[in-house]
């Protein structure tokens, strides 16, 4: 285990507005904000065609072939993440979704697009005085959390 610590700064309610897609609009909030790292809860609706990474297809195959979920319809959605600069100061969102519809539902990162059916919901509460960031690391290649 590594760890850091942080101490809470601002908190916002946004919401997000029908077609915005969910990681773009959030990191170009807190890009905007000078938001260098955060935590977040959202709920609302995801609109049919959203993307979900829900997997890798293998294990721990490398390379890592990430799996994806088209939404079929509109879905309830509830989520949580992390929002953490990468080594230029660019904030990156990470973040799960569970979305449901009927009685299926599937849970998998918002990364690859899910784009927002009317309104969604999101706190974010900004930590500050935190030295974590968002390095690539091998052998997989894309972003994780360094404390």
């Amino acid at each position: 285990m590594k760890y850091s610590q942080a101490r809470q700064g601002r908190v916002f309610v946004l919401r997000l507005e029908d077609g915005e897609i969910v990681h773009e609009v959030i990191e170009q909030f807190a890009l905007d904000q000078g938001i260098r790292a955060a935590a977040l809860l959202i709920l609302g609706g995801a609109d049919d065609g959203s993307c979900l990474v829900v997997g890798p297809r293998q294990g721990r195959v490398l390379p890592i072939e990430p799996m994806r979920h088209f939404l079929d319809g509109t879905h309830e959605v509830a989520g949580t993440g992390t929002l953490f600069a990468d080594e230029t100061g660019t904030p990156l969102l990470h973040m799960h979704m569970a979305c449901g519809r009927q009685d299926k539902s599937v849970t998998g990162c918002v990364r690859q697009g899910v784009k927002v059916w009317h309104i969604m919901e999101v706190v974010l509460f900004e930590l500050v005085d935190s030295t974590a960031r968002r390095t690539i690391q091998p052998p997989m290649g894309w972003p994780f959390l360094e404390p």
